[in-house]
């Protein structure tokens, strides 16, 4: 009775002021500017006192977006993974928590293809083993691997504020590092999605937090985590490892008639990198049977994704695909388009990504981007202007971009930020202005109700949380976990079937709790019936309205209206011709 009275409250009609909720809303956030104004001058002293203390810094950042995120939890439960990627990764995971870089090939493959999985000679992720440590260590200590993606994003914010303290202020690295934690804490999809981003970001942190530093001490430990950073951003981002360590080596170029002097620390770096490349090259051999073969090149080959480089023609698949894989291929052959790059088709996709760059900005940032011009009479920030430009014309070359792509220079977005923030009169009230928004849409996400929610959710300023079950992925997934023993579970799409993956498996297939398999029809499907006797057989049609998981065997057929029906089988045949389309 009291939530309703508060709510209640807000109708214009029901408070002595008249206000609606825009004009509490609108209030509320002049209380609090007018609050900051006068406490400024016992705030600011206190402020600038606690970010000189690092490590309490630090913890308060890494403690933020999981503290952000846990409280949302009510509204926006743990993930629930959905597509390739999501999948793929886990799968890396999963291999990686029983101390293995590759599975051996199951004997009916056929059922179990997938995009971004190979299936021979390893079952396998094709992915690097960056975002999969991740997800392994919070699978092996807390015992799910989306606790690694929070602690991933928990080391990305903390991280953020140590790199800015090698560049300005502790004051301003502090406003930098909450900054982080508005921008890619618990409302962003870093956190949100298990495909990652943080961890090459934080590879970022510890590159560019180290340059400065190494710069005016060429320490040990400062080249040590140089190395450490190179080497996370190798088992994160491979083809940006080597546009990073570009930029590194740029960073020393005015030191280059001193070479001698950057011998040793070099030495440390590469000796700090080396486990990363270990690694590397050993899921290379366990993945692919040779050293120098990505198992990115070994899935081109085999089933012609991911897309080539602009510069090279599209592959061609060298294995029989499925209808799913089959689309992907196509889409990605068009987004990369016939033939190689054009100078004007590459500026052309230069340009037209733009707008991807708002993901490292909150909207009234870009009041105070102009003014890191001032900054460029600085070789330092000149520098970090070119380490922006390499990344963005080098990944240029891919057909493809989402931000994780270039999240190593996530601090260097907060840095350009920061900078021309410290150069304008009003940067008070432009962080205020971050806040306000920040604030708007994490009561949205924690407080409004789900009329209001679905009302609003299309004015989101991009980010991604969770919400509901859209895919119908958490209905199945419960019927499935309900019932009793393992479960065999052949997935049937429907002739409109577009992106959306469903298949993904453990590891160690065999041993899963659930199975899930491609429906190849009543024949091929026994097979696998024979191999897996004793589990319960389920038929999931995802493209049903809504989708749905049923006893299997039976018919799915679509409707009269383009939905699905069901029926009791008659006979094999039936299922077998079902199958087929």
């Amino acid at each position: 009775m009291f939530l309703f009275d508060f709510f209640r409250s807000f109708l214009p009609l029901h408070n002595p002021l008249g206000f609606g909720a825009s004009d509490f809303l609108l209030f509320a956030l002049a209380s609090m500017l007018v609050t900051l104004v006068f406490l400024r001058t016992w705030l600011e002293p206190f402020a600038r006192r606690f970010a000189e203390r690092t490590w309490w810094c630090m913890a308060l950042l890494a403690a933020l977006p999981i503290v952000l995120r846990l409280a949302l939890l009510a509204r926006h439960p743990v993930p629930t993974p959905g597509g390739a990627d999501d999948f793929s990764y886990l799968l890396l995971a999963d291999t990686l928590r029983h101390f293995r870089l590759a599975n051996a090939p199951h004997p009916l493959s056929q059922f179990f293809e997938a995009v971004f999985i190979v299936q021979e000679p390893t079952y396998s992720s094709i992915f690097p083993l960056g975002q999969g440590i991740v997800l392994a260590l919070g699978w092996l200590v807390f015992g799910h691997p989306w606790t690694g993606v929070m602690l991933s994003v928990a080391a990305l914010c903390a991280l953020c504020y140590w790199m800015l303290r090698a560049w300005t202020t502790p004051g301003w690295a502090l406003v930098g590092g909450l900054l982080a934690v508005m921008e890619f804490g618990p409302l962003n999809q870093w956190m949100n999605l298990y495909w990652g981003g943080a961890a090459s970001a934080a590879a970022g942190c510890l590159v560019f937090g180290a340059l400065p530093r190494l710069r005016h001490t060429l320490g040990s430990r400062d080249a040590a985590i140089l190395g450490a950073g190179l080497g996370l951003q190798l088992l994160s981002r491979p083809f940006e490892f080597v546009l990073l360590s570009v930029c590194v080596a740029l960073y020393f170029l005015p030191l280059w008639k001193q070479q001698r002097m950057l011998m040793r620390p070099a030495g440390v770096a590469a000796l700090a990198m080396l486990p990363a490349l270990v690694l590397t090259l050993a899921q290379n051999r366990a993945v692919t049977g040779q050293w120098t073969t990505l198992p990115y090149q070994l899935s081109r080959y085999q089933y012609g994704v991911p897309a080539t480089f602009t510069v090279q023609p599209n592959p061609t698949p060298h294995r029989t695909l499925t209808p799913e894989q089959q689309l992907d291929y196509q889409a990605q052959c068009i987004i990369h388009g016939e033939g190689t790059d054009s100078f004007g088709s590459y500026v052309e996709r230069w340009t037209g990504r733009v707008h991807f760059y708002r993901f490292f900005f909150l909207a009234p940032l870009y009041l105070a981007l102009p003014f890191f011009v001032a900054a460029l009479r600085e070789f330092r920030f000149l520098w970090v202007l070119g380490t922006l430009l390499l990344f963005s014309l080098g990944t240029n070359f891919y057909p493809y971009f989402y931000p994780h792509y270039i999240a190593a220079l996530t601090c260097l977005m907060l840095l350009v930020s920061i900078t021309a923030l410290t150069r304008v009169p009003a940067a008070s009230l432009i962080l205020f202005l971050c806040t306000a928004q920040f604030l708007f849409w994490y009561g949205i996400h924690a407080l409004a109700g789900e009329n209001l929610f679905l009302a609003v959710a299309r004015y989101d300023t991009g980010d991604f949380v969770n919400y509901g079950d859209p895919e119908g992925r958490i209905a199945i997934n419960g019927t499935l976990d309900a019932a009793q023993g393992k479960q065999l579970v052949f997935v049937q799409y429907g002739p409109q079937h577009a992106f959306h993956e469903w298949i993904h498996n453990a590891a160690d297939i065999d041993r899963a709790h659930i199975v899930w398999a491609a429906d190849l029809g009543a024949i091929e499907n026994d097979k696998l019936r024979k191999y897996y006797p004793g589990r319960t057989v389920w038929l999931a049609q995802p493209d049903a309205i809504p989708p749905r998981v049923i006893p299997y065997p039976y018919i799915a057929a679509p409707g009269p209206h383009g939905l699905f029906e069901n029926g009791p089988v008659k006979n094999s045949t039936d299922i077998e011709e079902i199958g087929k389309h």
